[in-house]
């Protein structure tokens, strides 16, 4: 199939100047991706290092911010170069930032204050105050003071800019404690808030007495899920457990007597009670085993994703339908690759049902498809894969002469993840410009050589390629993000070292477009 016919830069620019869309807002913000993403895969694009930085202390990465020293420094990437947007005051190590959430304003509701309109930071502190920062300024807009009886320590979302959870950390029973027979009642705590006006659904406590031991627990969705040591996972509806269990409704702000203590909630020393306490077993909507606990939901219709519970079957997925534990027809996936790190899949955060599989040299995009005409048994299929580019080794199978004169033939075969074979490490997808960006390592002599490559997320075609300037030693650890014209490489050394790379698209004027590369099957 030749090269399809693809709208030019300048002719969309023209007709988005004269108006020429939908009166819907998202057209014309569409158009504006779609001419960004022609501008990012062009041959003449290129992504130049435009800045390089060292930290004794974890950096983060989010929506164009980069976070130094507990997120108390804050630098802002949009820009062609780096500059640092502000660095709140010094604190002592009790206030420092543990975990944080960047929260962006929703479309379509009526919010309070001014500044609620603009992005922030959610924020978790080391003496459990939860706080909302200016993603802008640093400045601390809302402050709320959790609890004592706990160590807060994990913040994630329930329902992406909604509802965020707070996880304490696990309490355990110390040897002395079991031996005496005493057991540690509660395991933890799930404390959940509704965002922007800040307002508290309730402090879950998860307690050995009606869940038994259980090795963790998290919101997601409306759901909440426990997982034990034998690799069962359970599911429970939270609304239901908080219409069931909750003792009292508490108001953030609202004068509170509880335990024979009068406070204001969320304020200290007073914090806020555990009000959700559950003393039976709720219903249960799921359960199933697997291997480590891992557990995927997702496609359409409802499917997941499991190991069988036996450690031989690491590498092994099974995909079920969610409403009978059926599996789908090919739903047994299974990468025949020899590796030390093992092949990882999950469903495509695209929303479009599909599962990628990843293994050292292929990526997998697979999809569900009914059986026939069959709605009520699905299959999978390989949408499309994408290959490492690798040579046939020169040395395998090469015959080797004794000092007798007899012939001998070797036999040998390299790991699927040699470091001098092209080596697929992570695999991640722009939602903005609908790209798949895949990075790939090579270790060239003494050092690893990346390079990140942009594919088409519909067929799978290759666009772009981009090499990182840095070496990539593959017993670090490393993330890579690529955001619109952005591409960052965070690198975490041995000694708690941590290096960043920022790359910024340019375009280069002196070089002309020679090939046509386009979005096409192939």
């Amino acid at each position: 199939m030749g090269p399809t016919q693809k709208p030019n830069v300048c002719h969309r620019l023209s007709r988005r100047s004269l108006g020429f869309f939908s009166r819907d807002a998202g057209v014309v913000q569409r158009t504006n991706l779609g001419i960004l993403r022609a501008l990012v895969c062009q041959e003449s694009t290129k992504f130049k290092n435009v800045w390089t930085t060292h930290s004794k202390s974890p950096i983060a990465y989010e929506r164009g911010r980069i976070y130094f020293d507990n997120y108390r420094c804050c630098v802002s990437s949009v820009a062609s170069e780096p500059r640092k947007l502000y660095e709140m005051p010094k604190c002592s190590k009790s206030e420092k930032i543990e975990d944080a959430l960047l929260w962006e304003c929703p479309v379509g509701e009526v919010l309070p204050n001014p500044s609620d309109y603009k992005s922030s930071l959610i924020a978790l502190t080391a003496h459990n105050w939860l706080l909302r920062i200016s993603a802008t300024t640093g400045k601390v807009l809302e402050k709320i003071y959790l609890a004592s009886y706990c160590k807060f320590r994990y913040l994630s979302w329930d329902t992406p800019q909604e509802v965020i959870v707070v996880k304490s950390a696990q309490n355990k029973s110390s040897a002395l404690a079991r031996q005496a027979g005493i057991q540690q009642p509660v395991l933890l705590y799930l404390a959940v808030f509704h965002v922007l006006p800040f307002s508290l659904i309730g402090i879950l406590e998860i307690s050995k007495k009606v869940f038994g031991n259980v090795t963790d627990a998290t919101l997601s969705h409306g759901i909440l899920i426990v997982m034990y040591s034998s690799g069962l996972v359970r599911l429970y509806n939270f609304q239901a457990i908080t219409e069931q269990f909750m003792q009292q409704k508490l108001d953030l702000g609202c004068a509170c007597r509880w335990g024979g203590t009068t406070g204001t909630v969320g304020e200290a020393p007073f914090g806020i009670p555990c009000n959700i306490k559950i003393t039976d077993t709720p219903p249960l909507l799921f359960e199933v085993s697997s291997l480590e606990n891992a557990f995927q939901i997702g496609g359409h219709p409802w499917h997941y994703i499991i190991t069988p519970n036996k450690k031989k079957q690491k590498g092994v997925f099974h995909i079920c339908a969610l409403k009978d534990n059926s599996l789908a027809k090919n739903g047994i996936q299974e990468m025949e690759c020899c590796s030390l790190e093992s092949d990882w899949i999950y469903f495509h955060p695209d929303a479009s049902g599909r599962i990628i599989h990843v293994g050292p040299n292929q990526v997998k995009v697979l999809k569900l498809n009914e059986v026939g005409n069959n709605s009520t048994q699905h299959q999978i299929s390989e949408d499309f894969v994408i290959l490492a580019n690798r040579e046939k080794n020169k040395n395998e199978n090469l015959p080797t002469v004794t000092a007798s004169g007899r012939v001998v033939k070797r036999n040998f075969n390299l790991l699927d993840d040699d470091p001098e074979q092209e080596t697929f490490k992570i695999v991640d997808y722009e939602d903005e410009l609908d790209l798949l960006s895949v990075v790939a390592v090579t270790q060239i002599d003494a050092e690893g050589k990346a390079h990140l490559d942009f594919h088409c997320n519909e067929y799978g075609t290759l666009l772009k390629s981009i090499p990182l300037v840095e070496s990539w030693d593959v017993t670090y650890s490393h993330e890579v993000y690529f955001d619109r014209d952005l591409v960052l490489h965070i690198e975490q050394k041995p000694s708690r070292v941590f290096s960043c790379y920022v790359y910024q698209m340019v375009c280069d004027p002196g070089e002309e477009e020679t090939t046509n590369r386009s979005c096409e099957k192939e």
